[in-house]
């Protein structure tokens, strides 16, 4: 495995200054506790305390679509219990069902540091109330907060610094195994485009995660594929810290992007470099970048309509 890079070289160059004066070990902080959780070399016996966070209610109005006569509605979470609900669901999805080395919770949660920072984008049945998809949303002003994107600690974003103050980062994305259907995602994307249009944010950041169960060989093709045709400008380029070894993999098999890489490309992402490893996941991360104004004709009035 490749030697990883200075984790805290980003923070030098890539966080923007908040207007309240913070210590360099305040503003360090965040990011050293996701690194020791994610990149074994960097792990320590007595790890550091839990970082303390302020929950910030989002605003009901963000986003919500629910019309009666639909099966399912989109609305954002308003109180704690409505962001348990969406992270029981995604313990369900990566956990149970793909495997994930999660932190052990007593609810069979997937909890992690960002959560507190973030809002919460659900998607219910209508009928039985419940939670079956979800997004959750870091906008620019609580990154600052927090002191890092998430991205930040798979990722070097050094280009993509002076992009932050209008770039909201979107991950933990997860449907319902029973729900898999392509009205559930676009309900989701939908209620991200409101969101975005509302706030004028122009980026949308995420990772889009593919998993390796054969060893990362399909992902190590799905990477020299995808840098055939679907790359951002050079300008935009992130650089993975615990890269996929694709020159080691068979990279040469024929393989089609899953679905929600497919669905992010036919909106008119981009991808912005080779994958990074996540070893709790076991998969592989697409860093992708969407820009309002690059949105698909096709897709533009569904994603960004209005309620």
């Amino acid at each position: 495995m490749r030697e990883i890079p200075n984790p805290l070289s980003i923070l030098t160059d890539g966080i923007i200054k908040t207007k309240t004066k913070k210590s360099l070990s305040e503003r360090l902080a965040p990011l050293q506790v996701i690194l020791k959780e994610k990149l074994p070399g960097l792990k320590k016996k007595n790890s550091a305390a839990p970082v303390n966070v302020r929950i910030e209610r989002p605003s009901p109005q963000a986003a919500n679509i629910k019309k009666e006569s639909q099966p399912i509605s989109v609305s954002w979470a308003r109180h704690q219990d409505e962001v348990k609900e969406a992270q029981r669901l995604r313990y369900k999805v990566f956990a149970e069902e793909m495997g994930a080395r999660l932190a052990p919770h007593a609810e069979d949660l997937d909890v992690d540091i960002f959560d507190n920072y973030c809002e919460h984008l659900l998607v219910r049945d209508n009928e039985t109330l419940k939670v079956i998809g979800t997004y959750r949303v870091l906008p620019p002003h609580r990154a600052k907060e927090m002191g890092c994107f998430y991205s930040d600690s798979e990722f070097e974003l050094v280009r993509l610094r002076h992009l932050r103050e209008k770039m909201v980062e979107v991950g933990r994305s997860c449907v319902h195994r029973d729900y898999r259907s392509g009205g559930v995602i676009m309900a989701l994307w939908s209620g991200l485009g409101q969101y975005m249009k509302k706030n004028n944010y122009e980026i949308m950041l995420g990772c889009a995660s593919v998993p390796m169960g054969d060893g990362g060989h399909y992902a190590a093709s799905l990477a020299k594929k995808l840098s055939a045709s679907h790359l951002t400008d050079v300008e935009y380029r992130v650089f993975p810290k615990l890269a996929l070894p694709i020159e080691e993999l068979n990279h040469q098999l024929e393989v089609e992007p899953p679905a929600l890489i497919k669905g992010y490309l036919r909106l008119g992402a981009k991808i912005c470099g080779d994958p990074a490893w996540d070893p709790d996941f076991n998969t592989a991360d697409f860093l992708t970048m969407l820009r309002l104004d690059e949105i698909h004709p096709r897709y533009a009035k569904h994603f960004l309509a209005q309620s």
